[in-house]
């Protein structure tokens, strides 16, 4: 259980770097609102450019938790928590500007996998 625990911190982490550091300025098939770029997809969900900062911020830094976990265990909980947290708050954005289902899977999976490292 344990390397499967590990296993899932990399692929969140992972997922995580690749949405908040390689394509936050790319338009993706998921940006909520037809959204072209990270910052464009928060003025869609009517949120102020500090929150996309702010959710950047923990979200990468949750990410970074994660890894260094494997190292120091007392790091996971928490950070799969937050993190949990932000993409309950992220699913519900794309709820609130009616986006299609297929726009909300990633965030949802992301739950999904948080939830599992939760209990694992």
């Amino acid at each position: 259980m344990e390397y499967l625990r590990i296993a899932l911190q990399i692929i969140v982490a992972l997922g995580i770097f690749n949405v908040w550091l390689l394509r936050c300025g790319k338009a993706t098939p998921y940006r909520g609102g037809g959204a072209m770029d990270m910052r464009q997809e928060f003025d869609r969900y009517g949120l102020p450019p500090a929150a996309m900062y702010l959710a950047g911020v923990l979200k990468v830094g949750c990410a970074v938790a994660l890894l260094v976990g494997i190292a120091v265990p007392v790091l996971v909980q928490p950070a799969a928590a937050l993190l949990a947290a932000l993409m309950v708050v992220a699913v519900a954005m794309h709820l609130k500007i009616k986006d299609p289902t297929l726009k909300s899977l990633p965030a949802a999976g992301m739950l999904a996998l948080c939830l599992l490292i939760l209990v694992l």
